[in-house]
């Protein structure tokens, strides 16, 4: 088997089995229990949330959450709550995952003013960051943008929006779904408030997230309960899962420049068969989005998969729909309908990159007319 569907989701490695199996079995015990068991938990939690911040490289709080839909859901229906005097106006992208993207619609219905900014097209020489920074106002409650788009791999400048946001507008809110770059890209490059985190992104059991909120940042909770994790998000903490998401972390290789030579060598691959063009651009390297002109996504999906080669074509939060996220990039509706994105891992190899090119080039000549 050949997978190369990574930004969707991950086979979790090894030592992240081993470590939620563990702790499953025998560190069980309620965080919150005053006894031997629950202080055990509550080291795990302890340990994870060093292992987050450290990883992160900043200072704040990690709210462990269901998963990062929940994480930036919590983000924009809290921070309204917790700043409703610092205005209503909300900056985001046109390239938004649903989980940021669907709660904003909500907020609009409710009387939020939300601006969304296109990304450059290719050949644009158009400085986006510096759009998503113009559009920020005195009335600017929010600015949440994505670090990597989960479809082409195109990058943010996260660190370039937040400095300018807060030199312009220091109320304002920094919000990010980092969830695509987090462990893929340098963190360094990462600055928010607000930052949304997975685990089954990187080899973690799926069902827990993370929020990163940065000291002095409040938000209204949005599940109540026990009043867990400091009231932020009520809730039992499930100790296994979260060991599993540390261990995540602390595995994940540093792989720049392995998919740095991936993403070379399937693209000049792809270069070389007629009518397939590359969609991605200014992107992370484990991600690349290109069309097969003349065969249909869902058709080359399933060729590939009678052949044990994996892969996407488009977001799976999509179900396989003909992405809007893609016309955003540049991308026409033909060629939006015939796209495939390759998606990389640390344990992908160089003989699957080969299986994939080969394969595309055996779909092109069974299926284009």
């Amino acid at each position: 088997m050949i997978y190369l569907d990574n930004s969707a989701t991950t086979r979790p490695s090894d030592s992240v089995i081993k470590a939620v199996s563990e702790n499953m079995a025998d560190n069980f015990g309620n965080a919150s229990s005053l006894h031997k068991m629950g202080i055990n938990a509550e080291k795990v939690l302890k340990d994870a949330k060093k292992t987050m911040l450290d990883k992160l490289s900043l200072d704040g709080e990690i709210i462990f959450t269901s998963g990062a839909t929940e994480s930036s859901n919590t983000v924009l229906f809290g921070v309204p709550k917790a700043y409703k005097h610092n205005g209503k106006r909300i900056v985001t992208t046109t390239f938004e995952h649903p989980s940021v993207e669907n709660p904003l619609r909500q907020l609009e219905e409710a009387g939020y003013e939300v601006v969304r900014v296109a990304p450059p097209k290719r050949d644009e020489p158009q400085d986006y960051e510096q759009r998503v920074i113009d559009a920020v106002d005195d009335s600017t409650l929010l600015v949440s943008v994505m670090w990597v788009n989960n479809e082409t791999g195109f990058i943010t400048d996260l660190s370039k929006i937040y400095t300018a946001v807060k030199r312009k507008n220091p109320k304002t809110i920094v919000h990010c779904d980092a969830v695509q770059g987090f462990c893929k890209q340098p963190a360094k490059l990462l600055k928010a408030d607000l930052i949304s985190l997975s685990a089954h992104k990187i080899h973690g059991p799926k069902g827990i997230g993370a929020l990163f909120c940065a000291k002095g940042v409040r938000f209204s909770p949005l599940l109540y309960g026990g009043g867990q994790q400091k009231n932020l998000r009520s809730g039992t903490e499930p100790v296994d899962m979260i060991a599993g998401f540390a261990e995540a972390v602390r595995s994940y290789p540093d792989c720049g420049r392995k998919f740095a030579g991936l993403n070379e060598k399937l693209s000049g691959m792809l270069s070389q068969l007629d009518g397939v063009v590359i969609n991605s651009y200014n992107n992370s390297k484990n991600i690349l989005n290109f069309s097969v002109r003349g065969v249909r996504s869902e058709i080359m999906l399933h060729f590939l998969e009678e052949r044990e080669i994996y892969v996407s074509s488009g977001s799976a939060c999509s179900k396989g729909k003909t992405s809007g996220v893609l016309a955003q990039f540049g991308v026409s509706d033909k060629d939006a309908d015939c796209a495939i994105r390759a998606s990389f891992s640390p344990f992908t190899e160089e003989s699957d990159i080969e299986a994939l090119a080969k394969g595309i080039s055996d779909g092109i000549k069974r299926f284009r007319r």
